[in-house]
């Protein structure tokens, strides 16, 4: 029962010769940690933007369009392939840690230290596995590049470039979680949901820009298309069609951004719901504190997991009905595919897929004539059904899986309290009572996370959201900003107080 942490170790010296960022040795101050998360993100934006050369735009297809936004990445450039193996290869890792398979205790420094060394080496991993697909499948190589390297090296070439900006973009989520402050997955999935939001609800630009404005061919923003029919139609023609076009019309329809708001509310709410237990110091008399145990317990993390794993759920189906393996390829049962879309038009993968706002469930259920999509009422409350569940059941054990990994759980806890020398008021100063009291809140409140933050992505894909940035990608956009917010916070009052490191895991 001990071959496979053997094996892990053995693969540690190989690991640990990859470039990685270098822990810093002492405290690093306050300024210093944000001026490495504003670098970070002024790099990722400007990656963003870097094209992959040797590609043909217009013939390419992006694998993962529908979760773009999530993925942090910006189709067709280094960042094509986003943080998607990074988080593939931790959901990996996870499961099989969680699930045992992997005896590892993260509590200790050499078996953590493993982890996070053998994880490197899956995640280039995962970027072969992700890119090479990808290339030879559905990113087209231009032909001046063929012409000047031939297909093959086209190819190759496309592949290395992809490679390069994905290990980037994970070497970066180090110098954040190292030298900055929060996670450098969470700021960019944040930065890149807010860049789809503000243009989303904000764009000026016609939906089709080598066209003129027209009634036809309004503005692409919410805010801007809705002024644009006030201000050009009639009170007939706006009763007629315009409040209909403005309110559920694509892209960005007046409810999707009335949704998104609601999200916001909501999870801010949420995020601010607590259960906080109070804390004594055991050697300073009148040195009371609370350790919170917040609603969001597991955080977002669980509904990123969710949603990479329905990602490639959706890059597995699209694989194999464009291919022409016995019984599972070209199998629309599996998943249909309409020709250049990458979204599910049938077939599990649509049961499994995200929706896309009222217009793709419940407006064909109620006008099939004006809004059908192909599918019957009960097919499409049975797409809704299975989509909510998937993901709240997927979110609880995502949630259930990262609080045992990451130090999270009662023991944990309890041992991190003693540690800083609080304890419980009333009760002996052993961690073992304090695990006991803490058990009767962390797992029932990991359960309760996992099924709300699922939930509130699902409900958010239903009703819509501003950019297509997607329910999952609103979510935790909001409680990426909560968390930077309060870490910031943590972080200032840990400048002033040195003492407070300590409790907060500090150097």
């Amino acid at each position: 029962m001990e071959e496979t942490p053997s094996l892990l170790y053995k693969l540690k010296p190989l690991s640990d010769r990859l470039p990685s960022v270098k822990r810093p040795e002492g405290h690093v101050h306050f300024r210093t940690k944000m001026m490495w998360v504003i670098v970070v993100l002024v790099i990722y934006f400007i990656m963003t933007n870097v094209y992959l050369y040797g590609l043909d735009q217009e013939k390419s297809l992006d694998l993962f369009a529908q979760y773009r936004t999530i993925m942090a990445g910006a189709s067709g450039s280094l960042l094509q392939l986003g943080i998607g193996p990074i988080v593939t290869a931790s959901i990996i890792m996870q499961l099989f840690v969680g699930a045992k398979i992997i005896k590892l205790d993260l509590g200790k420094r050499e078996d953590k230290a493993c982890y996070q060394s053998v994880l490197k080496l899956l995640v280039i991993v995962m970027i072969i596995f992700e890119a090479i697909p990808q290339v030879f499948g559905y990113l087209v190589p231009s032909s001046g590049a063929e012409d000047l390297l031939g297909s093959g090296g086209a190819k190759l070439l496309l592949i290395a470039q992809l490679f390069i900006g994905s290990y980037i973009i994970f070497m970066m989520d180090e110098v954040v979680s190292k030298w900055g402050i929060g996670s450098g997955i969470s700021l960019f999935i944040a930065a890149g949901v807010a860049q789809a939001l503000f243009t989303g609800a904000l764009n000026w630009n016609p939906v089709d820009i080598a066209a003129d404005m027209s009634i036809s061919n309004p503005p692409a923003g919410t805010i801007p298309r809705a002024l644009y029919y006030v201000f050009t139609l009639s009170p007939e023609e706006m009763s007629s069609y315009g409040y209909e076009s403005i309110f559920l019309g694509s892209p960005n329809p007046m409810i999707a951004l009335v949704g998104t708001l609601v999200i916001f509310v909501i999870v801010a709410y949420l995020e601010s719901t607590r259960i906080e237990l109070p804390l004594s110091h055991g050697n300073a008399r009148g040195a009371r504190g609370r350790y919170p145990i917040k609603l969001m317990y597991a955080s977002n993390i669980p509904v990123i997991l969710m949603s990479a794993l329905l990602a490639i759920v959706s890059m597995v189906a699209l694989l194999l009905y464009n291919s022409h393996i016995p019984f599972i390829g070209n199998n629309s049962s599996i998943g249909y595919f309409e020709d250049g879309s990458t979204y599910a038009a049938g077939g599990i993968a649509w049961y499994l897929s995200a929706p896309q706002g009222l217009t793709s469930w419940l407006m064909p259920i109620l006008d099939p004539l004006g809004y059908g999509n192909g599918h019957s009422a009960i097919q499409n409350l049975a797409h809704m059904m299975v989509y909510l569940s998937v993901m709240i059941m997927g979110s609880i054990m995502f949630a259930k899986f990262w609080v045992e990994t990451t130090n999270l759980g009662p023991e944990a806890v309890a041992k991190q309290i003693q540690k800083s020398g609080m304890q419980m008021p009333g009760f002996r100063r052993d961690p073992r009572v304090l695990k006991r009291v803490l058990e009767r809140y962390i797992p029932t409140i990991t359960i309760m996370s996992g099924a709300l933050v699922g939930a509130l992505a699902a409900g958010a894909d239903m009703i819509g959201t501003t950019g297509n940035a997607s329910g999952t990608g609103v979510l935790l956009t909001v409680g990426i900003i909560i968390h930077l917010y309060e870490a910031i916070g943590r972080e200032q009052m840990m400048e002033m107080n040195p003492v407070m490191r300590g409790f907060f895991g500090g150097e």
